[in-house]
C-alpha cells in the first residue's frame, strides 16, 4: 500500500494567538502559539476531505504516543520527509482538543536554533501558523471537480510555516510527489528505499521471479 506524504494548513494564520508566559528572568520568557491545527469532513482550501472518525482516531493515538510522552515536535517549515529532525525541531505540541470538526493544539516554542528563529518572527511581529504533515492514500470523489478523500490517515508532525504565495503548488510540486509503505517494523520509508533493498537482498536462485515480483510490487506503489 503506498501512502502519499500530504501537507494542510486549515484556518487563516489571523486566527492562532501568541501567548508569552513571564518567567525569573527576560531569558526565561516561555512562548506558545495556540490556535486551530486541523480541520475534518468539510473540503479545505486543497480540495481534501479527511473523514472525521478517522482524524478522531489518529489525534488520539498521536496525544497518546507523542504529546503525553513529549515527543510531539514540529518542524520550521515541511521537509520532504516523513520523520521529525531533531536539528530543525522548533516547537513541541503540549495539548490537543476538538471542537466539532476542527481540531485546536497549543505548542511550546522551542529554545533550539529554529525555535529562536520563530520567536524572533514572532516578536517582529511575523504571523506564522501551523500545518499538519501527515501520510496517506487520496481518494478522488465522485461527481467533484478535483477533491480527494483521505484515507488511512497517519499523522507525523504538526509544523510552523508561513504560507507560501502559491500554496497548492508548494504542496504537489514537492512533497505529494514521494510515496510511502509500511516496513516491518512499522516505520514508514520511500518506496524506492524499499525496493533498493529488496533487489540488494536477491537471492542466488530464482533470481527473474524475484526481480519481477518486486518491480511489481514497486510500480503497485507508484
Amino acid at each position: 500500500m503506498g501512502l502519499n506524504l500530504i501537507v494542510e494548513t486549515p484556518a487563516p494564520k489571523e486566527e492562532f494567538e501568541y501567548i508569552v508566559e513571564e518567567g525569573n528572568s527576560k531569558d526565561n520568557k516561555n512562548f506558545y502559539i495556540k490556535g486551530p491545527y486541523m480541520m475534518a469532513e468539510g473540503v479545505n482550501r486543497n480540495k481534501r476531505i479527511y473523514p472525521l472518525e478517522e482524524m478522531q482516531r489518529e489525534i488520539k493515538r498521536y496525544e497518546n504516543m507523542m504529546v503525553k510522552t513529549g515527543r510531539a515536535m514540529g518542524e520550521l517549515n515541511h521537509p520532504a520527509t516523513a520523520d521529525v529532525d531533531l536539528e530543525r525541531a522548533c516547537h513541541l505540541v503540549t495539548e490537543m482538543s476538538q471542537e466539532g470538526n476542527v481540531f485546536y493544539g497549543k505548542s511550546k516554542v522551542l529554545s533550539t536554533p529554529t525555535g529562536l528563529i520563530v520567536r524572533s518572527l514572532i516578536n517582529d511581529g511575523v504571523r506564522v501558523g501551523m500545518s499538519s504533515r501527515a501520510l496517506g492514500q487520496l481518494i478522488p470523489e465522485s461527481g467533484t471537480d478535483g477533491v480527494n478523500r483521505v484515507k488511512d490517515f497517519k499523522l507525523v508532525a504538526i509544523d510552523c510555516v508561513a504560507d507560501p504565495s502559491f500554496p497548492k503548488a508548494f504542496v504537489n510540486g514537492i512533497l505529494e510527489s514521494k510515496q510511502y509503505v509500511v516496513n516491518k517494523y512499522g516505520q514508514f520509508e520511500e518506496s524506492y528505499e524499499t525496493f533498493e533493498k529488496n533487489i540488494s537482498n536477491m537471492p542466488l536462485k530464482n533470481k527473474d521471479n524475484f526481480l519481477k515480483d518486486n518491480i511489481i510490487k514497486f510500480l503497485r506503489t507508484l
